[in-house]
């Protein structure tokens, strides 16, 4: 059958419930009140013991945790397309273009700014007028170069975040995927064989054992002793364990 199935955490309060219902039926508040077990400790163990009384289910979580998969993540399967299918999808050398369009506005607009200043530097100090019209006209070059790729950059980021967004609105299961009847009934089956064949034989057993049977004194196997008896036998004066009389030993005779 395979190794039994982990709950969940979103299912821990599906267990507590079940827990809840469990000690609230009338058959262990009988029991409850007999045998005088509180039912917060029950509880307490009951809780802690979600690795002995789910295995009792494995197969009907297995089958609910399948069709939860199956509605989440069905149209996400159906409606994604494969990465090496044509049209928009991820391509070889995607990643270096994305690089591309991250660097070249920076350093285009760094170079603009490097030109620009040492284009006018030179013509505040009147020194090399041509070599200062060239810087110029380059740095102006060079900083509409960045104004151009940094606007691109910001279009194909914007097209990106609108296919990622309409990819996730088309993978969220809408209401009559997360709740169809054969989800409900696989969820119930699962709690009805949680409660009757994990969670209830544990309570059980549980009452069974931490009752208490018998008080001080008294129970399995409690015997009586005190300092007045040493064992099964008496022995004391005149007698041996056996029970029989002790030959009298010589001594001196009074006068």
């Amino acid at each position: 059958m395979g190794r039994p199935s982990r709950l969940g955490d979103e299912d821990r309060s599906d267990y507590a419930s079940a827990l809840d219902e469990v000690i609230a039926s009338p058959e262990l508040r009988r029991l409850l009140e007999r045998s005088g077990v509180p039912g917060a400790r029950l509880r307490v163990r009951g809780l802690a013991a979600v690795a002995r009384t789910v295995p009792a289910a494995d197969a009907e979580y297995r089958r609910y945790a399948a069709l939860r998969l199956r509605a989440r993540g069905g149209r996400r399967d159906a409606g994604a397309a494969p990465l090496s299918g044509p049209g928009d999808q991820e391509r070889p050398g995607a990643g270096a273009l994305a690089v591309l369009g991250v660097l070249t506005p920076v350093l285009a607009a760094v170079a603009a700014a490097t030109f620009l200043v040492l284009g006018y530097g030179l013509r505040l100090a009147e020194a090399l007028p041509a070599l200062a019209g060239t810087l110029v006209g380059v740095g102006w070059s060079s900083l509409v170069v960045a104004a151009v790729t940094a606007l691109a950059s910001a279009v194909a980021l914007y097209r990106t975040a609108a296919k990622q967004s309409a990819a996730d609105a088309v993978a969220v299961p809408g209401p009559s995927a997360a709740g169809s009847p054969a989800l409900a009934q696989a969820r119930e089956a699962w709690l009805a064989a949680l409660r009757d064949r994990g969670i209830r034989p544990f309570l059980l057993q549980e009452i069974a054992e931490a009752a208490p049977g018998a008080g001080p004194g008294e129970g399995h196997g409690s015997r009586f002793s005190s300092p007045a008896f040493a064992g099964p036998d008496f022995s004391g004066p005149g007698f041996e364990g056996s029970g029989r009389p002790a030959p009298r030993q010589p001594g001196p005779e009074r006068p």
